[in-house]
């Protein structure tokens, strides 16, 4: 079984003879909050149309199918090297270490628009996007690095560099992790700029 797609409300299309796909690259991303750390990796893909997922810290119930273990164990078959579909595909990890799948990762990346990989902190060797939730008051996370903004309340000013998102409304929270991409989305589109930032 394929990687599961995540569609959009509206009707998707077969990838081939689309034309040409602009090209992401991969990037990580990590949160020290449960629902960020789930919605965030997926609003990243998203962002871009067509990606893949890589779920490498574990407990995204979205991924179904074969896992990057089975395809660092077996190798991956044809229709798992690029999509079949528009929409984000989510991959689950399964029981493999990160740098017995850096290879794997990168044969994928060749051929997806764009790899989001889900992780915990400091698991991944490449570009990693921090996203971290921005509370008022006394709440609010000290000076810092740089990192992708979600407010939570109002008033609150981002104590490090990289951009403030919008308002994540509970609407989108529960589509992304019931399995469907809002059709329209200002917190998903927001997260395209994040691709073109140099993370460290």
């Amino acid at each position: 079984m394929s990687p599961r797609v995540l569609y959009q409300t509206h009707a998707t299309h077969m990838f081939g003879g689309m034309g040409e796909i602009p090209r992401f690259g991969v990037l990580a991303v990590s949160s020290p909050d449960p629902v960020l750390s789930v919605v965030a990796p997926l609003g990243l893909a998203a962002s871009v149309g067509t990606s893949l997922v890589i779920d490498m810290a574990g407990g995204l119930s979205l991924a179904s199918g074969r896992t990057l273990a089975d395809l660092v164990a077996d190798g991956p078959r044809l229709d798992e090297l690029s999509p079949g579909h528009q929409g984000v595909a989510v991959l689950a990890g399964g029981p493999v270490q990160t740098v017995d799948a850096i290879a794997i990762i990168e044969q994928l990346a060749a051929r997806w628009p764009a790899v989001v990989v889900r992780v915990s902190r400091d698991e991944w060797p490449g570009s990693t996007v921090p996203v971290e939730p921005l509370y008022p008051g006394w709440l609010a996370p000290p000076d810092r690095g740089a990192a992708v903004w979600q407010p939570v309340g109002s008033g609150a000013r981002p104590p490090g560099p990289g951009p403030v998102l919008p308002r994540l409304r509970a609407r989108t929270t529960r589509q992304l992790l019931g399995g469907h991409l809002p059709s329209r989305s200002r917190w998903i589109s927001a997260w395209r700029q994040v691709w073109s930032l140099p993370w460290a």
